[in-house]
C-alpha cells in the first residue's frame, strides 16, 4: 500500500469510531463545509482556506481523542496479559495507575469510556418522548378530526402505543439558499392554493379534499430547483437522523414536497401523515421552517403527541413535544406519529409575513 492509502485507511477507521467523532459531529462538519462552499461561490482560494481551517480543528480534536482511546486500549491489553491477581487492581481504571507527580493545575486526562466533549457545538437535538404533560386542548381541537386521515388497517397490525420522538437540526440551509428560497416563495404568492386533507369518500375511495374544520393554510406544489437543494441536504444527514430516531435505513421509492404558508388563524388539527391507503408508504416526515425577518407571526407550534389506540383510532395522551418555529430549522419524525399545528396569529395578515414551511415525506 502507498503511504496515502495507509493514511486514508487509518482515517476511515478513526471517523467510524463514535468515541472519536460522533455521527452528529460528522454531520455538523459536512453542513459547515457545504455552507462555506455555497457562500464562497466560485472562489476556489476561499474554499480551500476555509477547508484548511476546519481540517486543522478537526485534526486536533481527532488526534486528542484518538490518543485517549488508544492509551485506554493499550492499558486494558496490559491488564489482560498481566500475571498479577485480578484483586490487586480491582476497581482500577487506566487513569488510576500512578505515573509520577501531577501538576495540580493540569486537568484529568480523558479515559477510553469518557472522551472529550466536542470542541464545537452541534445543531442536533434529539427530542424523545414522552413529553411534558399539558392541559387538554379545547373542544375545537378534539380528537374527532383524527378520523379524517385515519387508516383502516386492522388494529392487530398497529402498535398500541406511539411515543413522540423527533430530531431537530438548526442552520440547515446556507444563507444564500435560504434567501433564494424565501424570494422564490414571495414571488409565487399567486400560485398557492388552499390546503387539502386526505379523506375517505363514499364507496371507499380516498381523495384530497378541502376541509376548513380540519386544516387551513395554503400550499405551493411546484418548488423548481429548491426541491432538489432540500432533498440533497436531507439525504446527506439521513443516516444520522434515522439512527437517532431508532429507524432502519430504507430505500426511498418516492418523495413529496411542498411549501405551506400559514397566516392569521391557520392551523392543522390532529392527524397522521400515512393514515390512509393512498399515503400508507410515507415513512419519514420533514418540516423545514423559514420566514421573513423580523418574524411577524406567533403560534404555529408543531406538536408531536404521545398517543395510544382507542376503539381503533389513535388518540392523544395529552403529552407532546412542542417545536416552536425557528428560522432555518428542520424537524424529522416518523410519519405514523400523531401531530398538529397550533393556530397562527399574524396581525398584518400579509402573505409575506406568513409562517412558511418546506415540508414533505420520504416514501419506502
Amino acid at each position: 500500500m502507498t503511504p496515502k492509502q495507509i493514511l486514508d485507511s487509518f482515517s476511515e477507521t478513526l471517523i467510524r469510531d463514535e468515541r472519536i467523532l460522533s455521527a452528529q459531529e460528522r454531520a455538523l462538519v459536512a453542513t459547515i463545509l457545504q455552507h462555506a462552499k455555497a457562500a464562497s461561490g466560485q472562489n476556489r482560494e476561499t474554499q480551500e482556506a476555509v477547508k484548511a481551517v476546519i481540517a486543522s480543528a478537526v485534526g486536533e480534536t481527532v488526534a486528542q481523542r484518538a490518543f485517549a482511546v488508544l492509551g485506554g486500549s493499550i492499558v486494558e491489553r496490559i491488564l489482560e496479559g498481566s500475571v498479577l491477581p485480578q484483586g490487586d487492581l480491582a476497581g482500577s481504571r487506566p487513569a488510576d495507575i500512578y505515573a509520577g507527580p501531577k501538576d495540580p493545575k493540569e486537568p484529568d486526562p480523558p479515559t477510553a469510556s469518557e472522551p472529550d466533549p466536542p470542541t464545537v457545538s452541534t445543531p442536533l437535538r434529539e427530542v424523545p418522548g414522552p413529553g411534558t404533560p399539558k392541559e387538554p386542548d379545547p373542544p375545537t381541537h378534539g380528537i374527532r378530526t383524527t378520523v379524517v386521515s385515519e387508516s383502516r388497517v386492522g388494529v392487530a397490525e398497529r402498535p398500541a402505543v406511539l411515543p413522540a420522538k423527533c430530531v431537530v437540526l438548526d442552520e440547515f440551509l446556507s444563507p444564500s439558499e435560504l434567501s433564494n428560497l424565501t424570494r422564490f416563495v414571495l414571488d409565487h404568492e399567486a400560485d398557492f392554493n388552499a390546503s387539502a386533507v386526505v379523506s375517505h369518500a363514499e364507496g371507499g375511495d380516498v381523495s384530497g379534499v378541502v376541509n376548513y374544520d380540519h386544516r387551513r393554510s395554503r400550499v405551493l406544489m411546484d418548488l423548481a430547483q429548491h426541491e432538489d437543494v432540500m432533498l440533497d441536504r436531507i439525504k446527506s444527514v439521513l443516516p444520522m437522523v434515522l439512527e437517532k430516531l431508532g429507524m432502519k435505513e430504507f430505500a426511498i421509492t418516492g418523495v413529496e414536497a411542498q411549501v405551506t404558508a400559514s397566516n392569521d388563524g391557520d392551523f392543522f388539527h390532529f392527524h397522521r401523515d400515512n393514515g390512509s391507503a393512498r399515503v400508507a408508504s410515507r415513512h419519514l416526515t420533514f418540516v423545514y421552517f423559514f420566514h421573513r425577518e423580523p418574524r411577524q407571526f406567533e403560534g404555529g407550534e408543531l406538536r408531536i403527541h404521545d398517543s395510544h389506540l382507542k376503539d381503533g383510532v389513535y388518540v392523544s395522551d395529552n403529552r407532546y413535544q412542542a417545536i416552536v418555529p425557528q428560522q432555518n430549522q428542520i424537524v424529522f419524525f416518523p410519519c405514523e406519529l400523531l401531530h398538529e399545528i397550533t393556530p397562527v396569529t399574524c396581525a398584518s395578515q400579509c402573505f409575506a409575513d406568513s409562517r412558511f414551511t418546506l415540508n414533505g415525506w420520504l416514501r419506502h
